[in-house]
């Protein structure tokens, strides 16, 4: 049997799957994780990853580490994103990862993202010819333009739910100068992709911790029975806005209570969304289709690729 272990250290959750690969070129999942570690947190416009959050996430990483060795001949797949690829420390910090734990973090460029997110969505969500793939991290977030399936743009640009919600003071009483402010610093961002213009009109699928989030407060507010099954999951436009204009009313302490929303996502997840309510706006985007498939599995792909064909 070949094992093939992936730990994905982003800005705000450190994630690891375990999976079986098959010589026809499928997989069996054996075992997944996430703790949020938000290794982003406080990095200010220092870009430092600072002491505490490196602490808990290397706690997090030796436990992943631990159970990947119940594994025999397990293949080891580390990556980071965008936390670790601006921070002015990096070195150090993957210094100590190696030192404690012997494990090597990948450090991804923003384009490498993109391009796993793109493998990921193409191999899961196989109907879908035509639309703009946004994953939202907590330090960044990954925008691919692609047209018959094919890719057309891949890039990665340096804002995310963690470092907006920081930056804009959108964590509990959100006043709507700075909501203001952090749509055109976005809108800003976006208007310097031209390649945008030309998906007018297109779905965007979603990635990310607050997409997903969006996804399961929207299933909760329909009576889905299975609120977390998001795969393929569709919704309109109006839906998108009409609950993030429910969230970005309600303080702190009120988004901890909504039906299908983390506790521990309830700081970030008005930033998260800015993102996505930017770029519906940019392309006057319909309707939304979710992917619960994105970087880990174009690793996945990549890996069945090389050793099967």
């Amino acid at each position: 049997m070949v094992y093939l272990a992936i730990i994905d250290l982003g800005s705000n959750s450190t994630r690891m799957v375990i999976e079986e690969l098959h010589p026809d070129g499928t997989y069996t999942e054996l075992l997944r994780e996430k703790q949020d570690t938000r290794l982003a947190q406080n990095m200010g416009p220092e870009l430092t990853l600072k002491p505490e959050p490196m602490a808990r996430t290397i706690k997090v990483l030796k436990r992943f580490r631990d159970k990947i060795k119940t594994y025999p001949d397990c293949e080891i797949r580390s990556i980071t994103t965008a936390a670790v690829r601006t921070a002015r420390n990096q070195a150090d910090f993957l210094k100590a990862v190696h030192d404690q734990l012997g494990i090597d973090l990948q450090v991804l460029t923003g384009d490498q993202e993109a391009h796993y997110d793109y493998l990921g969505v193409m191999a899961s969500l196989k109907q879908l010819p035509t639309g703009v793939i946004l994953d939202t991290g907590g330090a960044s977030v990954e925008l691919i333009g692609f047209r018959d399936r094919k890719s057309e743009a891949e890039v990665s640009l340096p804002f995310g739910a963690v470092n907006l919600s920081e930056k804009y003071h959108l964590a509990n009483h959100i006043k709507q100068e700075n909501l203001d402010q952090a749509c055109q610093d976005i809108t800003s961002q976006y208007q310097e992709l031209g390649w945008l213009a030309d998906f007018k009109g297109e779905p965007v699928i979603l990635l990310g911790g607050a997409n997903r989030s969006l996804a399961k407060i929207a299933r909760t507010f329909l009576g889905e029975k299975h609120v977390n099954q998001i795969h393929g999951f569709t919704m309109d436009r109006s839906l998108v806005v009409k609950l993030f204009k429910q969230l970005s009313r309600t303080d702190r302490a009120g988004r901890e209570r909504i039906a299908g929303l983390e506790k521990s996502r309830a700081d970030i997840i008005i930033s998260g969304l800015l993102p996505l309510i930017n770029l519906m706006q940019a392309i006057d985007s319909p309707r939304v289709i979710f992917s619960e498939s994105g970087v880990r599995e174009g690793l996945i792909a990549e890996k069945l690729e090389q050793d099967y064909g």
